[in-house]
């Protein structure tokens, strides 16, 4: 011991508690992750979409809380030895209530994301269950109010560890709300404006919207707190602000019970005596017709005399709202009217010009020649 000084025993005795902390950091960390890593898999094969969720949401904040807190651990050794006074207890334990609030937060946020993600998957793959669910919509708008909630809770538990007085920053939020809120009048109304969509639900995630005054047409793909996003029907992403469906007249297509075959059908002025006989077939046809909903108003009736032909109208509703399948019905349909035209010797007309005295204009064309 006599080779040795007080100040290398020292230094010694630092390196070592600094080497062992360090060691059983990380150790703490591996063993930690690794088995929450095995928990996890075994709960993956479990109906339960909580135990899933949790056990990944924790491998994140545990491991950071292991590093941070071994972290800690070696500077309170080395501020022992080196007696420094950078880092005193108050200030390490000021430390460690937030991380402690911090990574509990970014549990939470992470667990709601996460549920959010395996029950809109449940969803998807048990669309055609008849079980009463709750519709993506509101499942991401809970999610959203959620994670804001655990976010501004925090912050407000935060606080008063930093030393910030609570009833103070409510005082100066009230002489200084009335300039954030003209300076955010249109952040705001865009935040009601989705709290509107989600209240009211014009609009589900899916659905088909319209709106012919603002050249707004195509698909809701996502609806967010400041905007909603509309993929249109050549796939360009739409982005419109949710303060401008406060004053929108918007067609949700998407929520219509049935589509409408509306037609006008010109026969020839030589068939007239056919249209009594033939307006009856074609109305009997769409009563019989598997794919027409016969308890909706339905119309065959002639119409007008019009400048070339005589026409009848029908009108009726599909079973179907399919876009591809309604067309289908109204094709057939189509050709089961030319069906019954063409069966009742009669045949469509086409525009016609007739020339009165045309013969004698031809005649004295000839004569003069």
């Amino acid at each position: 011991m006599d080779f040795l000084s007080l100040e290398s025993l020292s230094e010694l005795g630092w390196g070592a508690e600094l080497l062992a902390a360090v060691t059983l950091t990380l150790l703490a960390r591996f063993l930690a992750v690794r088995l929450l890593k095995l928990l996890g898999e075994k709960l993956s094969h479990t109906k339960n979409v909580w135990d899933d969720a949790i056990f990944e949401a924790a491998r994140g904040p545990l491991s950071w809380f292991i590093l941070i807190m071994g972290l800690l651990w070696a500077v309170d050794i080395s501020d022992g030895y080196l007696e420094t006074g950078l880092f005193s207890v108050e200030n390490l334990d000021i430390f460690r209530q937030i991380t402690f609030i911090a990574l509990i937060s970014m549990f939470l946020v992470r667990f709601i994301s996460l549920a959010e993600a395996r029950i809109l998957e449940d969803l998807t793959n048990e669309k055609d269950s008849d079980q009463t669910r709750v519709d993506p919509t509101t499942l991401h708008a809970i999610a959203k109010l959620l994670r804001l909630s655990v976010i501004i809770s925090s912050v407000l538990v935060a606080m008063p560890t930093l030393g910030i007085e609570i009833t103070a920053l409510l005082a100066f939020g009230g002489v200084g709300g009335i300039a954030v809120g003209f300076a955010a009048q249109d952040l705001l109304a865009n935040f009601f404006g989705g709290l509107m969509i989600y209240l009211d639900r014009p609009f589900d995630i899916g659905d088909w919207i319209r709106s012919p005054e603002r050249n707004i047409e195509g698909t809701v793909e996502s609806i967010g707190w400041r905007l909603t996003v509309v993929r249109t029907f050549d796939k360009r992403p739409l982005y419109v602000p949710n303060s401008v469906f406060t004053t929108l007249a918007l067609e949700n297509p998407s929520r219509m019970s049935h589509r409408r075959i509306k037609e006008t059908i010109g026969i020839r002025y030589q068939d007239s005596a056919k249209m009594g006989a033939i307006v009856e077939a074609v109305k009997a046809m769409l009563q019989n017709h598997e794919d027409i909903d016969a308890s909706q108003t339905l119309i065959v009736n002639f119409d007008s005399y019009a400048p070339s032909s005589l026409d009848f109208f029908i009108y009726t509703f599909t079973k179907t709202t399919n876009w591809i399948r309604f067309h289908e019905v109204k094709q057939d349909v189509m050709l089961k009217i030319i069906d019954i035209v063409l069966t009742h010797d009669a045949d469509f007309a086409f525009p016609t010009t007739t020339v009165d005295g045309i013969d004698g204009l031809i005649a004295s064309a000839r004569g003069e020649h």
